[in-house]
C-alpha cells in the first residue's frame, strides 16, 4: 500500500529525528575560579554554553551536570545568576543533576536549577567559606634570611605569609568570610524556600553530606540520574544535546615552555586536588 504524503513526511521526520524532543545537556565540571586554565570553571566559559543551549527553542528544559567541589564565590555567584536570567528570560525550567559533588561553589551554582536531582552518593552541601594558607616565620628565622617588607597602608601586608599572624588581621578575614558566608546562605535560603527542612545551624555550618541525607534536609529534591528523570519526563523519544565548549578546526601545537607558566599550572593543579581531596575524591 503506498505511503500518503502525511505519512510519509512523518516517518521522515522520524528518521532524521524531527520527532524527538531535544533536551541541551550542559556539564560543568571542574573547580570554579577565573584564570582560564583548563578543567576550570567561570563565567566566560560558561556563559556561551548557556546561551547555546537556551537558543534551543524547541527544547522543554535545559539539563545541567554539576560536578564540583567549589571554588570562586564571585564566579559561582555570576554562574548561577546567569542560569537564573536565561531561565526566566526564556521561561524553561532548569534540571540539575549531581554527579560525585556539588559542594561550596558547586552547590551555589546547582541551587540555581528548578529541581536538583543527585545519585545516593553524591556530595551536596558544605555551604561556607574557608580561607586558607601556610606560615613560614619560624622556617626563614632557621635558615639565617631576613625578609624586608614596606607598605603604604598598615593592613597591606595581611595574610602574608612570612610575618608573623596578628589578631587585628584575623578578625578583619572573618569579618570578610561572613560577609560572603552570608551572600551564600541568602542565595540558598532564596532559591530552596521551604524545601529546606534543616535548621540554620545545621545547614550553614560548613558541613557536606551525602545526597541521601541531602534529600532529607531539602537540599536536593529527589534521588535520580540524568537519562531515568528525563526519559521519565519526557518520554523515551528524547535526544539528549551536548553543549560543549566549540573548538577550532585546527589546534597548532606550543614550541618551547614558560617557566612562570608550567609553575602556575603545577601550583594550580595542586590546588584544584586539594579542593577534590577535602571530599575524597
Amino acid at each position: 500500500m503506498a505511503q500518503t504524503p502525511a505519512r510519509f513526511g512523518h516517518w521522515l521526520r522520524r528518521l532524521l529525528g524531527r520527532n524527538r524532543t531535544i533536551i541541551p545537556v550542559i556539564r560543568l565540571q571542574g573547580v570554579i575560579a577565573a584564570d582560564q586554565r583548563q578543567g576550570r570553571l567561570n563565567i566566560a566559559n560558561v556563559a556561551p554554553l548557556l546561551k547555546r543551549a537556551f537558543a534551543i527553542k524547541s527544547a522543554p528544559a535545559i539539563a545541567i551536570i554539576v560536578n564540583s567541589p567549589g571554588g570562586s564565590p564571585v564566579q559561582s555567584r555570576l554562574i548561577s545568576k546567569r542560569i537564573r536570567d536565561l531561565a526566566d528570560e526564556h521561561g524553561k525550567p532548569v534540571l540539575v543533576f549531581v554527579e560525585d559533588a556539588a559542594a561550596s561553589g558547586g552547590y551555589f551554582i546547582a541551587v540555581a536549577g528548578d529541581e536538583i536531582f543527585a545519585d545516593p552518593s553524591s556530595i551536596v552541601g558544605s555551604i561556607g567559606v574557608i580561607m586558607a594558607g601556610f606560615g613560614f616565620v619560624e622556617a626563614l628565622g632557621r635558615l639565617g634570611i631576613e625578609r624586608r617588607v614596606h607598605t603604604a597602608g598598615r593592613n597591606k601586608s595581611t595574610l602574608d605569609p612570612f610575618l608573623p599572624e596578628k589578631s587585628e588581621d584575623v578578625d578583619r578575614i572573618k569579618t570578610f568570610e561572613l560577609d560572603i558566608h552570608q551572600v551564600f546562605i541568602d542565595h540558598v535560603k532564596a532559591r530552596r524556600g521551604t524545601r529546606l527542612k534543616g535548621a540554620d545551624d545545621t545547614l550553614f555550618t560548613g558541613e557536606w553530606w551525602t545526597a541521601t541525607r541531602g534529600l532529607d534536609l531539602g537540599l536536593i529534591d529527589a534521588i535520580g540520574d540524568l537519562h531515568a528523570v528525563l526519559r521519565d519526563r519526557y518520554g523515551t523519544d528524547i535526544e539528549l544535546r551536548p553543549i560543549a565548549p566549540k573548538r577550532g578546526l585546527i589546534n597548532f601545537p606550543r614550541f618551547g615552555f614558560s617557566a612562570q607558566s608550567l609553575v602556575g599550572d603545577v601550583s594550580a593543579g595542586i590546588e584544584d586536588r586539594a579542593l577534590w581531596a577535602r571530599f575524597g575524591l
